[in-house]
């Protein structure tokens, strides 16, 4: 039997037809749905039709993890304490660059921080654990000494994650979903943690040598379900998960295109959804920005078209930018405004 995947197709228009239903609880609303199944045409339906199992995943509320409101969109600031991240390498490894950027980034509306000590930037050399852990467990333990906001860290070694947690993390992102260290999902469970499973296809080194889907946003899908039955096994519970088609990782520019255009299937996980393109190539070869640092604009595009599309966790490097266009777009599509004003 062929298996039916189902999309959201969503909407913030004002004039909301009567049936719409709230996509996962937030700022979104459907009333149709777009059904997908490998080898077929797509067909859409009314979303009065779609089966229970379905319509529950697609409409319930994602309750707060790691102190984050999924009610709405949130920012995760990037934090690479790395010397060779592919925008900022060498910026924020030292100590103090590092905290002040973790200061700055909050002051400007970061909602939770991604602290990272491995480059995962396609070519990327391997890091040992012993190197990973001390570029990133002080500079968590020094931040969460000076700010209460959620910390990540972006990880995909158990050991890693261990000291991070211990340092004061509060959540797990795990560009690799488990498949690199799969003692990453126990230690994640015993410390009660949330994670991020996100999909990548090969190693750094060797992952955008020619990457090859029958068909990416399927594949993609069936590989973040089956991350999400290991992480629950484990003892996480699907509240506590949430998932990252991984733009860029293993992944061509047409791949990364095909992911953003129908980003609401994801949210059929019922999961959070993160997305992750901040900066990314694809941006600077569609917005001729071939330096990483002249894509901001792109990339805050990019950030908008998944917030219009349910997702409620946006990473990028940008928080200021991405922040005052986040806002904008809030007040002219939602009608929602931090401050009310009479100003013209």
């Amino acid at each position: 039997m062929t298996t039916a995947y189902y999309r959201p197709i969503p909407s913030t228009d004002p004039a909301r037809p009567e049936g719409a239903l709230t996509l996962a609880g937030g700022w979104t609303w459907f009333d149709r749905v777009e059904v997908l199944s490998r080898g077929e045409a797509p067909r859409i339906v009314v979303a009065a039709d779609l089966p229970d199992p379905v319509r529950h995943r697609l409409t319930a509320p994602r309750p707060p993890l790691a102190g984050l409101d999924l009610s709405r969109p949130n920012l995760m600031g990037i934090l690479n304490t790395t010397p060779d991240s592919f925008s900022d390498g060498g910026k924020f490894n030292a100590p103090a660059a590092a905290i002040e950027h973790a200061l700055e980034m909050v002051r400007d509306g970061a909602d939770i921080l991604d602290v990272g000590g491995e480059s995962t930037r396609p070519g990327a050399a391997y890091v040992s654990e012993g190197e990973e852990i001390n570029r990133t467990a002080p500079i968590i333990a020094a931040i969460r000494g000076e700010l209460s906001a959620p910390i990540s860290i972006d990880t995909r070694k158990a050991a890693v994650a261990q000291a991070a947690l211990e340092a004061g993390a509060d959540l797990v992102n795990d560009v690799y979903a488990f498949t690199h260290d799969p003692a990453l999902a126990g230690v994640t469970a015993d410390a009660g943690a949330p994670v991020c499973l996100m999909h990548a296809q090969g190693d750094p080194e060797v992952m955008q040598d020619n990457p090859h889907y029958d068909d990416v946003l399927l594949d993609v899908y069936d590989f973040l379900e089956a991350r999400i039955r290991v992480a629950e096994a484990a003892g996480i519970n699907r509240a506590r998960i949430v998932v990252d088609p991984g733009i860029g990782f293993g992944k061509t520019r047409a791949h990364n295109l095909a992911l953003l255009q129908r980003l609401s299937l994801f949210h059929g996980l019922g999961c959070a959804v993160l997305l992750g393109a901040s900066r990314k190539r694809f941006i600077g070869v569609i917005g001729n920005a071939p330096d990483p640092l002249d894509r901001v604009h792109g990339s805050v595009a990019v950030a908008l078209a998944g917030v219009a599309q349910g997702v409620q966790i946006t990473r990028v490097h940008d928080i200021k930018e991405t922040k005052q266009a986040l806002a904008l777009w809030q007040a002219v599509t939602l009608g929602q405004t931090e401050e009310s004003s009479d100003e013209a």
